[in-house]
This record gives C-alpha cells, structure tokens and sequence, in this order.
C-alpha cells in the first residue's frame, strides 16, 4: 500500500524489503493511544480517552484480517450502539483504502463524517504532517477528531473492558487475568509465524526469505493442530481473544493466502482439528455475517493492479462449506 510523508500522499509498494534481505517486516502501528473507562493513562503510560457511548467510530475494511477481529470483539461485547462502524471498500487501490460512492457498494460505505474519499484523508485530519501507512483499522474520536489507536491488538483489548457500562454483553472476558500469561505467550507465537507469517511469505523477495517464512508458518500449523486435539480452544475449554485473532487468519487461508502468498504446502482443509476448529468459530451466532469471504478475494488480488499494474483476476475457489457440522462437541467447554 501507499504511504504518507510529511502528509504527502506517496502510492505505491512501499514495503522496502530489500533492507531486510528480502523479508517482509510490518512497521509498528502509529497512532497509540487509548480508551480507557475513566480516561485514565493506557497500560504502558499512553494518553487515555474515555469510554462514552456514541463517541467513537471505527474505521475498517471488513476484508483485511486485522479490521475483521475488532469488529469481531465489537459484536460478542455488543457494543454495536457504542461504537459506530464505517466499512470501506474491499479493495487496494493506487491510493489506498477507499470509502464507496453512495450505492455503489453492497457492503462498503461512504465516510459519514468528513465526507472522506480516502482513508489517507482521515490520517490527515489527526495530522496534517503525518509520516505513516494509513491502515486499518481506525478508532477514532469524534470528539477530539483525532485518531486514537491503529494498532487491532490494542483495540481488541479496549472493547474487551473499557466499554463494559455500555456493552451488552460486559460479563464476557476474553482476556481473563488468570490466562493473560497463556494468552500472550500463543500470540506471541501465533502473530510471528501465522498471522504475519502468511504475509511475510507473500511479500518475500528472496527465495531464502520465502522459505525461512514458509517453514515457520506449517511448523506452527502443525503445532497448533496438535494442540487442538485435546483442547476445544486454544487456551483450554473457552473462547479468548487468543482464538479470534487465529480465526481470523484461518478464515481466508484456503481462500488466498495458500494460493496468492504461497503458503501452499498444505490447507487449512488438510487438518482435521484447525478445519473443525475453524467452522466452529465460523458457526458461532452473529460471526458469519462479519465479512463475505469474496470480499477478502478481492482485497487480495486487487494488489495485483494497485502494486504491479497487472489484472486483479479473482479466482472463483475453492469451494467451502464453512456450515458443515464440526466434531468440536467431543471436547468440553466451558459452561
């Protein structure tokens, strides 16, 4: 994607891998700042917003991974009425992230605030001089207009606890203090080798560098399946925040990543546990609805014509049946 200068829009494939011996390495997330329930300092000493209902709106492309997880946790918290949404347009163009013309788009919206065309606008109204890659998703405070995190991990965490006086769903942890050392040991793990592991496979320019990746990647896979064979979840017997930031990138393994980024040695439908594990998730009321996987196809393949001017050619598979019954029940869960 492109990226902003001294907040000048630069388009383009500006991921500089070459410095890095051909890896890909994802730049840290700009904006830092955090919701907290009485605007308090964040949990490292960051500027703390606080938690009011209807004052906060999140930016994201239901189809990028990292936007699909907060909008995940958004639903299981119910916090639909607390936070206004926007989704843009599935898809890379020369100048980012897009809003959708009025109509134009069945699952994608116009910006409701500014009247944005681009999400690099939207950089641009928290700083005029902004340095970054306007990413989603945005959590972003209508009050002070400005940007108050871009970092999904963090916000995951927000609406874990920081709206629970409006939540509908407050009594609902995912990330409970007796597991967070469990927790952040897996998605130590499970964010290096999986979640940006497919992409520093599809964005290698090495042939080393694509095969350190790759090997990381299924040795996690596997791992990872092993686990599953005598837990229901990741971290036992319930649902954590640990197991909806692996669905999300399970969700569109078959689908992209094993064909666009080359993470082709095995399928997520080649591992009994990951697949049934996988449809579970899917199964769970109010996930389905949260992203049509042909949007995360075109997302995908639309880099084809925005980094290298090529036809951004969506294949139609594979085909999936995420609705099949699982064998999860096997295994107990939590009440």
């Amino acid at each position: 994607m492109g990226i902003l200068v001294d907040g000048v829009w630069h388009s383009g494939d500006h991921h500089e891998t070459e410095e890095h011996g051909g890896k890909f390495v994802r730049k840290d997330s700009t904006f830092r700042s955090w919701v907290t329930p009485d605007g308090a300092a964040g949990p490292s000493g960051e500027d703390g917003f606080p938690a009011e209902p209807g004052r906060y709106h999140l930016y994201v492309v239901t189809a990028c991974p990292w936007a699909h997880r907060t909008l995940i946790v958004r639903r299981l918290k119910g916090l639909e009425d607390a936070v206004s949404v926007t989704r843009m347009v599935p898809e890379m163009t020369e100048n980012g992230w897009c809003f959708a013309e009025p109509g134009a788009e069945p699952r994608a919206e116009p910006d409701p605030l500014y009247g944005a065309k681009h999400l690099y606008q939207i950089y641009l109204r928290a700083d005029p001089k902004c340095s970054a890659r306007p990413t989603v998703p945005v959590l972003w405070d209508k009050q002070r207009e400005t940007i108050v995190n871009n970092e999904s991990s963090e916000i995951l965490r927000m609406f874990n606890s920081a709206f629970n006086d409006f939540a509908g769903n407050p009594d609902l942890d995912l990330y409970p203090e007796e597991l967070r050392k469990d927790i952040d040991e897996l998605n130590a793990e499970i964010y290096t080798n999986v979640n940006n592991g497919v992409y520093q496979c599809g964005f290698s320019t090495t042939q080393d560098a694509y095969d350190e990746a790759v090997s990381a990647l299924f040795a996690t896979l596997d791992k990872v399946e092993a686990r599953l064979d005598g837990r229901r979840y990741l971290i036992g017997d319930r649902l954590t925040e640990a197991d909806w930031r692996l669905y999300t990138t399970l969700l569109r393994f078959d689908a992209a990543y094993f064909s666009f980024f080359k993470c082709n040695l095995r399928r997520i439908a080649d591992y009994p546990n990951l697949s049934n594990y996988l449809r579970e998730l899917y199964q769970i009321d109010g996930i389905a609805e949260l992203l049509d996987i042909e949007d995360a196809k075109r997302q995908y393949y639309s880099l084809e014509r925005a980094w290298y001017g090529r036809p951004a050619i969506v294949p139609r598979g594979p085909v999936q049946d995420l609705t099949a019954p699982h064998n999860r029940q096997r295994l107990p869960a939590a009440a």
